[in-house]
């Protein structure tokens, strides 16, 4: 069996540790009748990309954006042979357009996926490459991670290459926008040995850091997935460590970069967040966590929740834990949901994937209703449908699922990891 650790090329520098405590779960349901179909299958470097951990999005005409973290041509710092990454764009038959090779100085190590604007400009990070200060390591270090742009031809342009200083390193997040075109995003270390950021970029390229979590601090630490924006300029992420009990919080920056911690994780309620979060009109706040939960399993750390985060009169929040994965004997509904995000259709249902678990221990695409019914949509088995989905899904507006799954597919393609993943459809 697989060793049950996730292979990002980043060092997620934070352990899970809980307490859980028995509750009653809702049975996980059969799987309605679903179309699953692989859309595109990665042949790894230089063909294509290797490993794609980030969302795929798509535009009006079903064509499908994307990155992987390794393969395409790039070379240098980031390996020989094995690609220092990609960004992708592809037709709604998952036939490639263009595909972006990384490297060095203009990136490498694409860990989530993209922004489109209306535009149709793209814009992501990596979390290597670029400036090779001290501060990152050196020549050795991997360099600092940088922001990118890329036009509608897949041309790039470094917009902020960070420098391991006061503005932070190793960007791992999938970026927001508002409506003048400024970037907001975190970074996964902060300055003077701080344990991440959140920032803001603007069109010139000139980053603010709004703010910074400190090693050991109440209000967090590590906080990689990214925020998300409201209309009134408000950022909302989580930390996948510190807090009051040191399992995880969720936090808010206001618009000129006052953070407040909205709540602290303790284990049997969830245990390290990693999702970017999701929101509905009433300002209730979704996501996952990778351990915690009511589970035994998981060597007795949890196996992660699906969880809701509601205002409450008073500025207080109040957390409801929606799901406890690893419910089912085997982990047959799942375990250990990973980056997100989730996708909430207008009836309150709520979408996403599993590293492991399912029928085959590949991971599962799952559905949970409003009243906690989990069904499991599909089951990965690792072979030519791919295996163990790190990132969450998109919806069309027919009500479609896109995702993919970072290993699997051509198993002849990094055969020490079982395959460099797949793009893939839901149909209902």
């Amino acid at each position: 069996m697989r060793c049950k650790k996730p292979f990002s090329a980043a060092k997620r520098a934070f352990a899970i540790f809980l307490a859980f405590l028995l509750a009653s779960v809702v049975a996980s349901q059969p799987a309605q009748a679903q179309k699953f179909k692989v859309l595109h299958t990665f042949h790894g470097a230089p063909n294509d990309g290797t490993f794609p951990l980030g969302a795929v999005i798509t535009d009006s005409q079903g064509n499908l954006y994307g990155t992987t973290d390794a393969g395409g041509s790039g070379s240098g710092q980031c390996g020989t042979s094995g690609g220092c990454g990609t960004a992708f764009k592809m037709n709604k038959a998952g036939k490639l357009i263009w595909l972006h090779s990384f490297k060095d100085a203009i990136g490498w190590s694409p860990l989530a996926g993209l922004l489109r604007d209306k535009a149709g400009d793209l814009f992501g990070t990596t979390a290597f490459g670029g400036k090779y200060t001290n501060v990152c390591g050196g020549a050795q270090g991997g360099g600092c991670g940088i922001v990118f742009k890329l036009d509608k031809n897949g041309k790039e342009t470094v917009l902020h290459r960070f420098n391991g200083g006061t503005d932070g390193d190793t960007p791992e997040a999938l970026l927001v926008g508002d409506p003048s075109g400024i970037l907001y995003g975190t970074t996964y270390i902060g300055p003077g040995g701080g344990t991440g950021t959140v920032f803001e970029l603007n069109k010139a390229g000139k980053e603010t850091v709004l703010h910074h979590f400190d090693l050991g601090g109440g209000d967090g630490e590590y906080p990689y997935p990214g925020v998300i924006r409201d209309d009134a300029g408000n950022l909302y992420g989580v930390t996948a460590g510190g807090g009051s009990s040191g399992y995880g919080t969720v936090y808010e920056v206001d618009s000129v970069g006052n953070e407040k911690l909205l709540y602290s994780f303790g284990g049997s309620d969830g245990s390290g967040p990693a999702s970017v979060l999701v929101a509905d009109k009433a300002g209730n706040l979704y996501g996952t966590t990778e351990g915690g939960g009511s589970s035994s399993g998981c060597g007795n750390r949890g196996c992660g929740v699906v969880f809701e985060l509601s205002p409450q009169t008073g500025g207080n929040w109040t957390e409801t834990v929606l799901y406890s994965f690893c419910s089912q004997s085997n982990c047959s509904d799942g375990e250990r949901p990973l980056d997100g995000p989730l996708v909430r259709d207008a009836g309150g249902n709520l979408y996403g994937t599993t590293h492991f678990g399912g029928a085959y221990d590949e991971g599962i695409v799952f559905e949970l209703d409003t009243s906690g019914r989990e069904t499991v949509l599909h089951n990965f088995t690792g072979g030519a449908d791919g295996g163990a989905p790190w990132a969450g899904l998109t919806v069309d507006r027919a009500g479609k699922l896109y995702g993919s799954a970072a290993i699997g597919g051509d198993l002849n393609c990094e055969p020490t990891y079982g395959g460099c993943g797949v793009v893939f459809k839901i149909a209902p």
